[in-house]
């Protein structure tokens, strides 16, 4: 085992407290609430069953708020580990040294610019398509938003942790009226109306899978769209050309790998599950495919791969129009990207 494991743990968490006093401001009230109830459950090692006193969760965010302003201008710690200092972003290089103990770092920057960091147990690690798979159990230090997956380069990294508290809170919601839809079909699949513990199980496994399928399309859609991509979104200004890109990208690699690959093995609930999260953007850009996923509950897979089909096609131009955008006018696509969501060729 690793020495002072305690110091690393204090060191990443810490960063995570740096990129949230940074960051939580940018959630709304409600996801911001739902979100800090979820990081105190995970914090507090409470069981998903339970159900947190709000006055102490209440307490709990004060306290929490008063340390993001105190920390809301520090710079990001440097990692201790085995005698030397490794700097925060470099997780090829931490990872590497972690291997041996059994431990896995991420880190990274997601959406808006948020840096994410984490440290966790290891669990396995896989080889897929030439890229690495991390897969990782407890954590041991995590930021406020917690991505279930994610890909940096070639190496996926999959928090099974993360994943399941995630999939919790779905099932935590839909509890409330048990509305019908994609989300009903898929809980009531996995057998969350029987038994919710067990269910969950299975689903964080199945869906485990749906994840790394996701981020292998994201991979493939790279490699079509080269490192430009990325530079053009760390470049936008403002959120709404941000999400129409992101919309773009996501669409084009769940065409390319995750729905083929789902349809092909006959993943049924992994489907249904999918189309529950198919929403916002992606959905307002892809009505084919809302209007694909009823004809396949019906029974009609023609058109299920027929609009996936369609999808990849047509989102691969998309993504390269919003480069072509992006290389001809630089700062000044922002705004026409932003319009492909409402440009009617762009949808599908």
């Amino acid at each position: 085992m690793i020495t002072r494991l305690d110091r690393l743990v204090d060191a990443v968490q810490t960063n995570c407290h740096i990129a949230d006093a940074r960051h939580a401001g940018d959630l709304t009230l409600c996801t911001y609430l739902l979100e800090m109830r979820e990081f105190y459950r995970w914090e507090h090692g409470t069981a998903f069953t339970e159900q947190p006193a709000r006055a102490e969760i209440g307490t709990w965010i004060a306290e929490r708020e008063t340390l993001w302003e105190s920390l809301a201008d520090a710079d990001f710690l440097p990692l201790p580990l085995e005698g030397s200092q490794f700097e925060p972003f470099d997780s090829p290089a931490i990872n590497e040294a972690l291997a041996p103990h059994g431990l896995v770092y991420g880190a990274g920057v997601e959406r808006f610019g948020k840096p994410q960091f984490f440290l966790g147990e290891l669990e396995r690690l896989e080889q897929r398509r030439g890229l690495r798979i991390l897969i990782a159990g407890c954590e041991y230090a995590r930021n406020l938003s917690a991505a279930p997956a994610t890909l940096l380069d070639t190496t996926i990294q999959l928090r099974r942790e993360s994943l399941r508290r995630w999939l919790w809170e779905k099932f935590e919601g839909w509890g409330v009226k048990k509305p019908g839809g994609a989300l009903h079909a898929a809980l009531l699949a996995y057998g969350f109306d029987l038994d919710p513990e067990a269910a969950l199980a299975r689903m964080a496994d199945a869906e485990g899978e749906t994840m790394i399928l996701h981020e292998l399309g994201e991979f493939e859609a790279g490699q079509w769209l080269g490192g430009e991509w990325q530079a053009m979104c760390a470049g936008f200004t403002g959120r709404r050309a941000e999400l129409v890109a992101r919309a773009l990208r996501d669409n084009l690699a769940d065409c390319l790998v995750t729905l083929p690959t789902l349809l092909d093995r006959g993943a049924a609930r992994s489907i249904h599950f999918w189309f529950s999260n198919f929403d916002g953007i992606r959905r307002e850009l892809f009505p084919r495919l809302a209007d694909a996923y009823a004809a396949w509950c019906e029974g009609n897979q023609g058109a299920f791969a027929a609009a996936i089909a369609a999808g990849r096609e047509h989102w691969l131009d998309r993504c390269v129009l919003a480069l072509s955008l992006h290389r001809d006018r630089g700062a000044g696509a922002e705004s026409p990207i932003a319009g492909l969501l409402d440009a009617a060729d762009a949808r599908l």
